[in-house]
């Protein structure tokens, strides 16, 4: 349920009415927008009588949310959401932003790899320190060690890290060496303590669709988040399992516009993730940009070919290079000075 509050609600009003919803037993999610200021009622809502709540002198109107998603919706928050990423780095609300780097840390030359995906536009260093990899055998990260190659990489070129986070027990770690930017991936997009703890932190957090999500499955998740106190959520599309095997998910740029519809959180896109295969790439990432993504998330290493995991789906820097002029030629067509920021 929400109320929309009238324009001329004095905050003394708002205070009160907030504070009488609370002791109903509810929880409150208070949104004051450029065009309307939204009060969510989240919980047991049964407990109020709308016919009341609507008889009050600041509420304009009530109206029923039916989607299971509360905090996440735009219902409850009009206006799209901004999450602060740290070095002065910001997406959603126009804001838009390109991260990029390697699919895994591999070591030294990830500093390399970092300052050329700078120079070249993007504004956030990508590396996974813990690799969530379908073979166990296979290459599983360097853990903390990578962590320590990322912060120092970011701090010299003033960048944010974003980096997976795949276990509650590592949530101390994070905290402890100042991860921006948290990632859980399409493994652990229903992983529910996970999304519970680190709900509890305000990091902002990545969080990508389940490799066979759907939709509100993914709004879902991010609700698990939110419901904790944590409201720093940036939703990414990576592609989802589906029959056709020519690529290595099916990339549904549908998610963009919908996700935009549905809620007021930033969405980004991965289109190496969601393609597999270098060549298709860059037309997925102009793709995602033209269909409104705040921002993108690119795979680059500086030799795919000796790459420790996903080397086919990389860009070289130089391919990195043309790819993010495109991706500005798109953004000069689709943005205006008012509705687009760097």
């Amino acid at each position: 349920m929400i109320a929309i509050l009238r324009k001329d609600a004095s905050p003394e009003a708002v205070e009160h009415l907030l504070s009488w919803i609370e002791k109903k037993g509810l929880q409150t999610n208070y949104s004051k927008g450029e065009n309307e200021t939204v009060i969510g009622l989240v919980g047991d809502t049964t407990k109020i009588d709308p016919f009341l709540l609507e008889s009050m002198d600041i509420v304009e109107r009530v109206q029923r949310v039916s989607e299971p998603f509360k905090k996440a919706n735009r219902k409850f928050h009009p206006e799209d959401t901004v999450v602060d990423c740290g070095h002065g780095v910001k997406i959603g609300g126009g804001h838009f932003q390109v991260i990029a780097g390697p699919c895994s840390v591999e070591g030294k030359n990830l500093i390399k790899i970092a300052r050329r995906v700078k120079a070249a536009g993007a504004t956030m260093l990508r590396g996974g320190a813990y690799k969530p990899r379908t073979s166990p055998y296979a290459y599983q990260g360097m853990g903390p060690e990578g962590l320590d190659l990322l912060r120092e990489a970011a701090d010299e070129l003033d960048m944010p890290i974003v980096t997976e986070i795949m276990d509650q027990r590592d949530v101390q770690t994070f905290l402890n060496k100042n991860i921006e930017v948290w990632q859980i991936g399409a493994r652990n997009a229903q992983n529910f303590p996970l999304l519970k703890e680190v709900g509890k932190t305000k990091a902002p957090i990545l969080l990508k669709r389940g490799m066979a999500g759907t939709i509100d499955e993914l709004l879902m998740a991010a609700e698990y988040i939110m419901s904790e106190g944590n409201e720093n959520v940036i939703l990414c599309e990576r592609g989802i399992r589906t029959f056709e095997t020519r690529t290595r998910n099916t990339f549904d740029l549908n998610a963009v516009p919908v996700l935009h519809y549905l809620s007021h959180l930033p969405v980004v896109a991965d289109p190496s993730h969601a393609t597999g295969y270098t060549r298709y790439v860059e037309p997925m990432a102009l793709a995602a940009t033209a269909a409104g993504a705040d921002g993108l998330e690119i795979e680059v290493h500086d030799d795919p070919s000796r790459a420790w995991s996903d080397g086919a789906q990389a860009l070289t820097p130089d391919m990195f290079d043309q790819t993010m002029e495109r991706i500005r030629q798109i953004r000069s067509v689709i943005c205006d000075t008012e509705s687009c920021e760097a």
